[in-house]
């Protein structure tokens, strides 16, 4: 079995945890409070800002050639995304010009950032991994759940939801099982960024 595929089945229980959250029931049914979308909304598109960063990162750290372009595709995807939470942002009248980061957002930005920038490009790829592969999975298991008729969180999960952001998700997982070794600060970092996933949830539940 790949690295990628066993620290995920490692992390289950932080998985489930994460599905079953309080806040992301609330996007799959749509009952969760407005302003706790917007707040997620602004604190989200300041993290992605910092997941590209680290992108650009690994790629500058990249060993090879072919490494390079996969980052260099990943960096694209991220901004991508970041575009499109600026049209969530516009949606739900919330103002990313004014954005304070909360101690959870600058939590998991900051370990990401530190990693890519002191650690190598095997633990920056299992930091970051986490986060692609869970949104993939809570996307694709809200979509299968749930009915987007009278939710107004539909447009999100399909963005997770989407084969797209799951090639992505793959092309990041193929990155670490090329360049991370089975050790104890793989898995660390690795569990680390799922747990701040988790962090991240419920802060929004809770109000920041």
């Amino acid at each position: 079995m790949s690295l990628s595929k066993t620290l995920w089945e490692e992390n289950g229980d932080l998985v489930r945890a994460s599905l079953e959250h309080r806040f992301v029931r609330g996007l799959g049914d749509g009952t969760l409070p407005l302003e706790r979308f917007r707040w997620y909304v602004a604190q989200d598109a300041y993290f992605l800002e910092g997941f590209a960063r680290a992108y650009a990162l690994a790629l500058a750290h990249a060993p090879d050639a072919d490494g390079m372009r996969d980052f260099a595709g990943l960096v694209a995807g991220a901004i991508e995304e970041l575009q499109l939470h600026e049209g969530y942002a516009k949606q739900w009248g919330v103002d990313l010009a004014e954005v304070v980061p909360a101690e959870a957002t600058l939590a998991y930005t900051g370990f990401l950032l530190s990693t890519a920038s002191l650690k190598g490009v095997g633990e920056t790829c299992a930091a970051m991994t986490p986060c692609m592969r869970l949104y993939a999975f809570l996307g694709r298991s809200l979509a299968e759940d749930g009915s987007e008729e009278g939710n107004p969180y539909a447009e999100w999960i399909r963005t997770y939801a989407d084969p797209g952001f799951e090639a992505l998700a793959r092309k990041l997982e193929a990155l670490l099982d090329r360049y991370a070794a089975d050790d104890p600060d793989i898995r660390s970092a690795y569990r680390r960024a799922m747990a701040l996933e988790l962090g991240f949830f419920e802060a929004g539940a809770a109000g920041g």
